[in-house]
């Protein structure tokens, strides 16, 4: 599809110190995308992204890819944090688990595919680094959430999609210890997560489990490191 942007520019943005590598997506998380549109556009909000999708699939450009948006807030992927300043934040209306958790329209996706690979063909943007705000926020984000398409998005090219069998194994679980548990917080580390491997199944491993289970596995989100979660896992590695 042929892209057109509807120009919307938002002063909150500020300088970038390295070229962009990531993309982030979120969902607005409002009742209405012109709600959104008008808080990613007001000063006193301190937030912004350079994009901004409807669910009838128009695009908004708010801030220059050039320049740092303020969308990721406290952060961490593959060791970095602070990452508005690595990447290229793409809002997508949806009102979100307050307000009505819903499915993302078929014209609203096709944009999003597009809009992504229209920025890849300026940036240097790995599978790998094309995440949710989730992914890299955890403890304070579930966004875009586990109706987001993930796959749709990687089989057109951007983002990693794997579905291996079943792994054997009994689950893993909050207050389980051991090599098994060390070595699934190593994975989760290797992939990008801040999960520091300690051997031992704590509150934040779970939430950790449960947010690459959203953004990967998506039919269930409980924090439970189950054959199939751990081979997702395995997987997903030898893909990136």
């Amino acid at each position: 599809m042929s892209l057109e942007f509807i120009e919307a520019p938002s002063p909150n943005f500020d300088a970038r110190q390295a070229p962009p590598n990531m993309i982030v997506m979120h969902y607005t998380g409002m009742k209405t995308g012109e709600a959104a549109l008008e808080q990613l556009r007001t000063p006193e909000k301190k937030v912004s992204s350079h994009y901004m999708v409807e669910e009838d699939g128009r695009i908004f450009r708010l801030v220059p890819e050039e320049r740092r948006a303020w969308h990721a807030g406290r952060s961490f992927w593959k060791g970095e944090t602070g990452l508005n300043h690595v990447s290229i934040g793409i809002e997508i209306v949806n009102p979100g688990h307050e307000f009505g958790y819903r499915a993302f329209p078929q014209a609203q996706i096709d944009a999003v595919i597009a809009l992504t690979t229209d920025i890849r063909t300026r940036w240097d943007v790995p599978n790998d680094r094309i995440i949710g705000h989730s992914d890299i926020a955890p403890d304070r984000k579930v966004d875009p959430g586990e109706l987001f398409p993930w796959k749709a998005l990687a089989e057109a090219g951007h983002g990693l999609w794997v579905e291996p069998p079943a792994a054997p194994g009994a689950p893993l679980g909050e207050g389980d210890e051991g090599a098994g548990v060390f070595a699934l917080q190593a994975g989760l580390t290797r992939l990008g997560y801040d999960c520091a491997p300690s051997g031992k199944y704590d509150a934040h491993t779970k939430l950790i489990v449960a947010t690459f289970q959203r953004h990967w596995l998506q039919n269930r989100f409980d924090g439970i490191a189950d054959g199939e979660t751990r081979a997702r896992l395995v997987h997903l590695l030898r893909a990136s």
